[in-house]
């Protein structure tokens, strides 16, 4: 069924509560879980799908990103016919190469929309991490007759967002057939426990005209001038997902859901070897425990050397502990360099980050403390 679908990605959401964590990368190529990136889940719930047509809209500082995709070749998308299509922004005499939002960003790639040959069309964001296929969303978006399907988790309002923390934060009033009564775009007090996962499938025709309707009326975005003011012109259902959901809507919320990832549950739902995450293949050694380097109930990558003590932290590739220093509940990320007798606790360090001998840092786990990518402390 899912031979007639191709995926539509969009990857130019720009969150600045997650701070520094996208000052040189777009959110889709933001780090997550040891050696993955954020854009690495969705692409392979469409591929697992068995769709190999797949559209990536890129908007801003997406280098980090095109240089992690390359051909699509790890993903089993480096085709002949359909494959893996980056799509940047470009300049016409319609398009200045800045996206006021995403109706503008849809619209500049209905070329490819057009062009490309199955009938419904995947759309996704790339800040939301789940792990599953899109068959059954499918098969029931053709079974209700919908005009669009909106994929949706059920979340615990008392423990979802603190307030200022919302992102694309879409909530539906679903009734008892699933058909969608109302939508709602971050509502600062809201009852409503249906949470959009940032997924969405629907004829690609009627997406042309929705884009094309949206932008003759000066309309920027998706959600609100779409999706919203379209709700009781057309028939939306809701498809229910019932499995872990990761929204990175701030630096306080990546950093939660990377710590679940110690869950042996939560693991094993995000990384279901029946579908498996697929990511860029880099050929490193295995971690090294060297002297007295030890580690509990942690994560280490490939490459990574440790002397010290490791706890209840994540390390991605070569990542060096140096000897005497005590890392708690932590994320350190590729090629980080902890010196000697540091003492690290809460702290979220990007790409590169020096940390010299006797350091001491920390964070509290409702705020942890990053540091950009490259500082030297």
């Amino acid at each position: 069924m899912t031979n007639n679908a191709f995926g539509l990605i969009y990857t130019g959401e720009a969150n600045a509560q997650l701070r520094e964590l996208t000052f040189s990368r777009s959110v889709a190529a933001v780090p997550f879980g040891g050696r993955y990136r954020t854009i690495d889940f969705v692409l392979s719930d469409i591929v697992n799908s068995g769709i190999s047509n797949v559209g990536l809209i890129a908007n801003r500082n997406y280098h980090s990103l095109m240089d992690h995709l390359g051909s699509g070749k790890e993903w089993d998308l480096h085709r002949k016919r359909d494959g893996l299509f980056i799509l940047p922004p470009f300049v016409t005499k319609d398009n200045t190469g800045v996206y006021r939002g995403t109706v503008d960003a849809i619209r500049s790639v209905l070329g490819y929309v057009r062009r490309s040959a199955q009938r419904y069309v995947i759309l996704t964001g790339s800040h939301t991490i789940y792990n599953m296929t899109f068959d059954d969303m499918l098969r029931q978006h053709i079974e209700t007759g919908a005009d669009v399907t909106i994929m949706y988790s059920e979340e615990n309002v008392d423990e979802f967002f603190n307030k200022g923390e919302q992102f694309d934060d879409l909530r539906l009033t679903v009734d008892g057939t699933g058909l969608v009564t109302d939508l709602a775009f971050n509502p600062y007090n809201s009852a409503v426990r249906n949470v959009g996962c940032d997924a969405y499938i629907m004829d690609k025709t009627l997406l042309e005209y929705l884009i094309e309707d949206a932008y003759s009326h000066g309309d920027s975005d998706f959600m609100q001038d779409v999706l919203i003011k379209n709700v009781s012109k057309y028939r939306f259902y809701g498809y229910r997902y019932d499995g872990y959901v990761a929204r990175l809507n701030s630096l306080g919320q990546f950093y939660r859901h990377n710590m679940r990832l110690l869950e042996p549950a939560v693991a094993e739902d995000l990384f279901n070897p029946e579908h498996p995450i697929y990511t860029k293949v880099k050929d490193e050694v295995p971690a090294r425990y060297v002297g007295n380097g030890r580690s509990k109930n942690s994560i280490a990558a490939d490459g990574c050397v440790i002397e010290g003590e490791v706890e209840n932290s994540i390390l991605f590739r070569g990542v060096h502990v140096g000897k005497g220093s005590v890392i708690k509940n932590s994320i350190l990320m590729q090629s980080t360099y902890i010196g000697e007798n540091c003492e690290l606790n809460c702290m979220v360090l990007d790409k590169g980050v020096v940390v010299r001998n006797g350091r001491v840092l920390s964070g509290h786990e409702n705020y942890p403390m990053i540091l950009r990518k490259g500082a030297v402390v």
